[in-house]
């Protein structure tokens, strides 16, 4: 009988998590789907969520009201415990450091077109000699229309175009796997 009473005593001695623990966990999860909420249709589509899901979080985008945006989040949050939410995390992971790397690639660029513009010739030199496929007589050509656009306090087309072309260049070289030579560069 002794027996019985300690198997007993340490079947009701087991516990699942806290109410807290819990709630973390629900905070979390609603925290996830706030994230999914904030990203476009496209980087939507690229995580792959169940149909379930992506259709709430759709909904959850258009909602304007406080109220409404709580239950909607807190809709969504139920529907991710029913989910493994890593591969989800991993995928958010992932498109932020996209997004992360093309932030850097823009700001690259804009670094670059104004020192071209500013400095002309010498910065389309030092451009080149790092980045040796690039056509310097293009380069060479977009800045000059886009100072002679700015002093004459002209549009910037041609400052645009050379933007354009640095980010289609540098995004290309980011994308290119990095090689022993460029390692040592960086």
């Amino acid at each position: 009988m002794e027996h019985e009473y300690d198997h007993e005593e340490e079947r009701h001695n087991v516990r699942g998590p806290s109410k807290s623990s819990r709630k973390r966990e629900s905070s979390a999860l609603q925290d996830l789907g706030e994230a999914l909420m904030a990203l476009s249709a496209e980087q939507l589509a690229r995580l792959e969520l169940p149909e379930e899901l992506l259709e709430a979080v759709r909904i959850g985008q258009g909602i304007t009201a406080h109220g409404g945006l709580a239950r909607q989040r807190k809709f969504i949050g139920k529907l991710l415990r029913g989910l493994d939410p890593e591969p989800i995390r991993a995928g958010l992971a992932a498109l932020r450091g996209e997004s992360a790397a093309l932030v850097r690639v823009q700001h690259q660029c804009e670094r670059w077109r104004d020192r071209m513009v500013a400095e002309g010739d010498a910065a389309v030199n030092d451009f080149v000699g790092e980045h040796p496929g690039a056509e310097r007589q293009k380069l060479r050509q977009w800045v000059r229309e886009a100072r002679r656009e700015r002093d004459a306090g002209l549009p910037p087309r041609a400052a645009r175009l050379l933007f354009r072309y640095l980010r289609e260049f540098l995004s290309a070289d980011a994308e290119a796997p990095a090689s022993p030579a460029g390692a040592e560069q960086g």
